[in-house]
């Protein structure tokens, strides 16, 4: 009898450990498969999550970038511009005397509270170091310098893929100062969340765009941006489910692979991500600037019903043709909104490795 209830006794102990880990097992497979979805540590270095996503962007320049001098009127009403011919367009101010300077509110700090007549400008033109002596015009309303400034850059981009290491790359193209048309040194920047509002449409001559709302303030922060180049702006997504929720990874394309014909691009015109049908016209290897590599031309009624072809906004919708990632859209032809070039994917992919 005893040897028949430890027999039961063992059978259940079985049945009992069997279910228990049996359901570890399950919970287990589960969250690695959750895991799989949501974090790109688990992705081929081969692969790429592709974007389309609209995100805002904040830069602060490294130093405070010049933009030009203007005259200044002193308190006798004599116009002065002692820094003409001294700092150009493009320079930064990294400092003033003994003080560093990094952004347009200290340097504003600074020659307001100077009594001396002079000050040394301590400036970075592009890769040299240099100090210029400059006058203070005394206007009455405090000490100038008579030096137009800024230290920020704010706009709207596409995000164009997010790689194993959770690294971004955006817009393939670089963000440059309107004024000076020099591409901006950057110390410091951030993406945010944004949602489109309104499409302007491009028309003939007149480039249409995309318009978002843009709150910048630490919840709407999904990343760092740490590089502004020619073929790109790049960094680190912190909030990946925020934006690559749902989205599967792709292979890239080598240069041998991508050719003329049918593609698609990814972006977020309607509200959401969606693909929509161009044709690569035009492949130049040899091009004078590597953000112009593609011609692209978009056959997408839809596309072009909601926005005339390629927008502003839209720089860095992904490319992709044969289900792999070949690059991104970086201009559109200011003639045609329908056609407009593209940056090869390779080229954006080595500022993350």
């Amino acid at each position: 009898m005893w040897v028949k209830w430890y027999r039961r006794g063992v059978l259940i102990v079985l049945v009992a450990f069997m279910i228990l880990g049996g359901s570890y097992c399950f919970l287990e497979w589960k969250q690695g498969q959750f895991e799989q979805e949501v974090s790109t540590s688990q992705v081929d270095e081969n692969l790429v999550i592709p974007g389309g996503m609209p995100v805002g962007l904040y830069l602060e320049t490294d130093g405070v970038m010049v933009l030009g001098t203007e005259a200044v009127e002193d308190e006798d009403g004599t116009k002065k511009e002692p820094a003409k011919h001294l700092v150009k367009a493009g320079d930064y101010i990294v400092g003033v005397d003994d003080n560093t300077i990094g952004t347009k509110k200290e340097l504003q700090q600074v020659i307001g509270t100077k009594e001396a007549e002079e000050v040394v400008l301590h400036l970075r033109r592009n890769e040299e170091f240099l100090d210029v002596k400059t006058g203070l015009i005394d206007s009455g309303e405090g000490k100038k310098l008579g030096i137009w400034v800024k230290d920020n850059e704010q706009g709207l981009g596409t995000v164009t893929f997010l790689d194993s290491q959770s690294h971004f790359g955006a817009l393939g193209h670089g963000i440059r100062d309107t004024d000076t048309n020099e591409l901006l040194e950057i110390g410091d920047g951030r993406l945010y969340t944004t949602s489109i509002q309104d499409i302007k449409k491009g028309t003939s001559g007149n480039p249409g765009g995309m318009e978002g709302v843009i709150v910048y303030n630490n919840y709407n922060i999904l990343g760092s941006i740490t590089q502004n180049t020619d073929e790109g702006i790049y960094g680190t997504v912190d909030r990946i489910d925020a934006l690559f929720s749902n989205q599967e990874p792709v292979p890239v394309a080598a240069k041998e692979e991508i050719h003329t014909g049918d593609a698609v691009i990814r972006c977020a015109v309607s509200g959401k991500v969606e693909e929509y049908k161009i044709r690569i016209t035009k492949i130049d290897w040899n091009a004078r600037e590597s953000n112009k590599t593609l011609v692209i031309e978009v056959t997408d009624p839809k596309l072009l019903d909601m926005t005339g072809g390629i927008v502003q906004g839209m720089s860095g919708s992904p490319i992709l043709q044969d289900g792999k990632l070949i690059g991104a859209v970086t201009h559109v032809f200011v003639q045609d909104a329908r056609m407009g070039y593209g940056i090869y994917i390779g080229n954006m992919l080595n500022h993350v490795k």
